[in-house]
């Protein structure tokens, strides 16, 4: 039987007054990985910013492992995107992924030696560790993101969440990514990753969540990736349509 470790209930989030999504009900699977794909200002983001309390919800309710405090988001590893990400703050590539062990100890406590081989090993598994001692600024868009990924590796968390992480990155870095991830799944990990190519999806995920302000279907590649359920989301009636 299939575990929920995350619920979203009945949600909706408003910004000065406007819906940005409405009456959101969505179960992630354990084990899963799973995209949500939609067009521009569908609201894609502010589900997840949603999950991970960053928004609060008009109504509606999210939890985590069936928990709805701040506490069970520690399992949970963010990767924002990256316009949400000050790439001029003054750290090194190490630096930037021993932060994923902060969450385990806090700010104050100084970081183990056992904190610091983990951050080693993630930094190896994304190809960055020859970069371990450079300013995050000098790196270019590729690279930041592998270092991102890194620092959620570094995390140990069971769930991953994703803002666009392919998004403006070389083909190297992308591959690189999506094996990544398709390791860590066979390890037990979930995913839920914000994404916008729409060729893709089937071939990176087995989950997807089509959304356009509402929830338009959800469900396996096999039966919820459907040219009808893409169309509802990205086009309206008369107005083209999705033919891949």
């Amino acid at each position: 039987m299939s575990v929920n470790v995350i619920e979203v209930k009945d949600v909706t989030v408003a910004y000065d007054n406007t819906p940005a999504v409405s009456s959101l009900n969505f179960t992630l699977k354990k084990g899963t990985c799973t995209a949500i794909v939609g067009p521009n200002g569908s609201g894609k983001s502010t589900m997840i910013k949603a999950i991970m309390q960053l928004v609060k919800p008009v109504s509606g309710k999210v939890t985590v492992e069936n928990s709805s405090s701040k506490q069970a988001l520690k399992n949970i590893a963010y990767v924002p995107q990256k316009g949400e990400v000050n790439w001029d703050f003054p750290a090194t590539v190490f630096d930037v992924v021993l932060m994923g062990r902060y969450v385990h100890k806090g700010w104050i406590k100084r970081p183990t030696k056992e904190d610091k081989q983990i951050a080693y090993d993630a930094l190896e598994t994304m190809k960055m560790l020859p970069f371990k001692d450079r300013q995050i600024s000098e790196l270019s868009g590729g690279q930041r993101q592998r270092v991102f990924l890194a620092r959620a590796i570094a995390h140990n968390a069971d769930i991953y969440i994703m803002d666009e992480p392919l998004q403006g990155i070389d083909i190297t870095t992308e591959e690189l990514i999506i094996k990544t991830m398709k390791q860590l799944q066979k390890e037990g990990k979930t995913f839920l990753v914000v994404h916008h190519n729409l060729m893709t999806v089937p071939e990176y995920f087995d989950h997807v969540v089509i959304l356009n302000k509402q929830i338009i279907a959800q469900g396996t590649i096999e039966d919820a990736w459907t040219k009808e359920n893409v169309n509802a989301a990205y086009f309206e009636k008369g107005v083209g349509t999705w033919t891949s």
